[in-house]
């Protein structure tokens, strides 16, 4: 082989394999708040006021979110409200022009499986194009991003009724639709 060939391939397959390695590589986790308590003994962080946690498309807002790392680096955070009605939670996925908002009276974020649980009150919307294609509600809504799954659950009170789970499902060809519009606009 052509020894002015080997140093440019060898260059150009280490910029290949670095590339493919920073583009599978996780997210950091960014949080802003008005107070930080971190343990390290304990690996754990405790963010209190106007709380709002991004990391890649993923943000969280809350009161507090107290966030664990786990010994394999994994992150589990638990989202709380004592001001704001709700815990927010949004999703970004721009290469499906969809954005997933979610509600609830608490949330747990668990960075390994990337499985948001919204908890009270919880509902889950998705939109394409900004039209909102699915809801989901019940008292705990989950939502998987790995598997773009969801799950919702309700619960009974000792002497009421049953709360019920609601889903609002639009039919495939709507947003079939939606999508052919945002990719109009986008070409």
């Amino acid at each position: 082989m052509n020894k002015h060939l080997i140093l440019p391939l060898t260059l150009c397959l280490s910029l290949l394999g670095s590339t493919v390695w920073a583009q599978t590589a996780e997210p950091d986790t960014v949080i802003l708040s008005d107070t930080l308590e971190y343990d390290d003994t304990n690996r754990l962080s405790t963010f209190t006021g106007n709380v709002i946690l991004t990391r890649g498309n993923l943000n969280l807002k809350a009161d507090r979110i107290v966030v664990n790392e786990v010994a394999d680096g994994s992150q589990h955070a638990v989202a709380t409200v004592s001001n704001s009605p709700h815990v927010l939670a949004r999703q970004e996925s721009p290469e499906k022009f969809e954005i997933i908002k979610g509600e609830g009276e608490r949330a747990e974020y668990n960075s390994a499986s990337e499985q948001l649980t919204l908890i009270g009150q919880a509902v889950i919307t998705r939109y394409v194009c900004g039209k909102a294609i699915d809801s989901i509600s019940g008292d705990r809504v989950i939502y998987n991003k790995t598997t773009d799954t969801y799950r919702a659950l309700s619960s009974t009170t000792a002497g009421s009724s049953p709360n019920r789970v609601r889903s609002v499902a639009r039919p495939r060809a709507h947003i079939d639709r939606a999508i052919a519009e945002c990719q109009q606009k986008s070409n």
